[in-house]
Formats: structure tokens, sequence, C-alpha cells
């Protein structure tokens, strides 16, 4: 419980070793996630290599802890493997549509989530790189993935060389609905966001970047209309060269 409630985001690490034993057991353990028809629709590529992390790094905005962090782990939606199989044995899989992808993707998120907790309570650090979606395309040729396999998630891996503070968190009655979805009015996004936008950090965010609220920058800077809708096309552009928008 105590790795859940302190957890941060570990962006700077030693150089001690992870051992392949203990990342093995970790990964093995994780693996016992919940998945669609115990099919377990995922693969894990580690990397180790400098200089495969340094291939992988403009994939995610050259972001230093991919090249500094000792493992670089990317998880994988795979149906790869399972349609392998099944022509094996005689039938033809249908696997090859985005229900699938879906599936497959939502069995990777699970695993990786079992992951980063289990690393976490074993004194391990990880950050977790959203850019993954964002430059699929990239990462599918540096690391080879075939039809049927998607990159969905990326974790560095290592022992802490920070302690950073922890980002803030939405109040769970603006989060928890029960029975049913209750709609928000406008008294209860205030309420909500209240304490995200009372942070110094949060009103440093809008001054520095001539902004009126936090709101904007979210819109306007980080998470832009235009990127948004371009990396959604490279997405499905992505999805459809791997094999799961036929």
């Amino acid at each position: 419980m105590d790795c859940i409630r302190n957890r941060r985001t570990i962006r700077k690490y030693k150089q001690d070793d992870v051992s392949p034993a203990l990342l093995d057991q970790l990964l093995e353990d994780s693996f016992r996630a919940s998945t669609m028809g115990n099919m377990q629709l995922y693969s894990v590529v580690v990397t180790r290599d400098s200089q495969m992390k340094e291939r992988l790094a403009p994939a995610h905005f050259n972001q230093p802890m991919v090249t500094n962090a000792p493992v670089v782990l990317t998880f994988c939606a795979d149906f790869n493997r399972f349609s392998k199989w099944c022509r094996l044995r005689k039938t033809e899989p249908g696997y090859d549509n985005l229900i699938s992808f879906l599936n497959a993707a939502s069995d990777t998120l699970l695993v990786v989530q079992n992951f980063c907790t289990l690393a976490e309570a074993h004194g391990l650090g990880i950050c977790y790189l959203g850019t993954t979606i964002y430059n699929p395309d990239k990462i599918i040729e540096v690391l080879n993935l075939p039809e049927l396999v998607m990159p969905i998630a990326t974790i560095t891996v290592g022992y802490p060389d920070e302690c950073p503070a922890q980002p803030d968190r939405l109040p769970i009655k603006g989060i928890i609905h029960q029975e049913t979805y209750a709609d928000y009015e406008s008294v209860d996004i205030d309420r909500i966001y209240e304490y995200k936008e009372s942070l110094s950090e949060n009103k440093h965010f809008v001054e520095v970047n001539g902004k009126e609220t936090l709101a904007q920058v979210f819109t306007d800077i980080r998470y832009r209309k235009t990127d948004n809708e371009s990396m959604s096309e490279a997405l499905l552009k992505t999805l459809k060269r791997q094999g799961f928008l036929k």
C-alpha cells in the first residue's frame, strides 16, 4: 500500500545494474494480471544496450531518462504470437481489427501497471513515457516489430537518484460517481480543480507561458488540438500498417 500511496515519477537514476533475475521475476509476476480470454496479448522488449537506447530516444523527444536509465521496457500489444499459434493449430485467426487491438492494448496496460507497482515495491524507480503512442512508427522500426504488434507504453527503470515531490491529485469526490454518472456543474468543477490551481508551481506555469488560466496551458501549450489531430492521424496509419485495421 505504501509504495502506491507514496509513489512518484523518477527521471534520474543511479547507474547500479538492475539484475536480469530481478527484472525477469518482476515481469513474470506482472504477467499474472487479468487478460482477455487468458490469451496474454502482450510482449515486452527489454533494452539495456546504450546504442539501442540512443536509437529509441528520438521517438521519446530525447527525454534524458531514456538514455540514462539502466533499463528501458517497451510494452507491446501483441496478436502476432497468438495468430501464429492459431495457424499452426489448423485454424484461421480473425484479429486484424480494431476490437482486437483494444483487447490487446488493455491486456498490455494491465501488465504495465502491475509491473510499475511491483518494481517500486522492490525499491526501483520508474517513469511512464506517454510518448510511445505519439511516435509508434519510429519505435516499430527500431525494435523490428512485426504485423499485429503495436507499442503501447515505455517504462524507464532503475534505482532512484532523486526523490522529487509528489504531484498533486484531484480529490476523490471529484472522480468517484455512485451508481450512475453525475455530470458536473460549474461549482463542482471549481471545487475539484481549486487545489490544483492554487499550487505555486501551477501558478508559475501560467505566468511564464503568458496565459490567464492553467487550463490554457494545457490546451494552448502542452496538448494542443493540432498536435492531437496530427498524432491521431499518424496513429491510425500505423495501426493500419501493423495490420489492426484491415
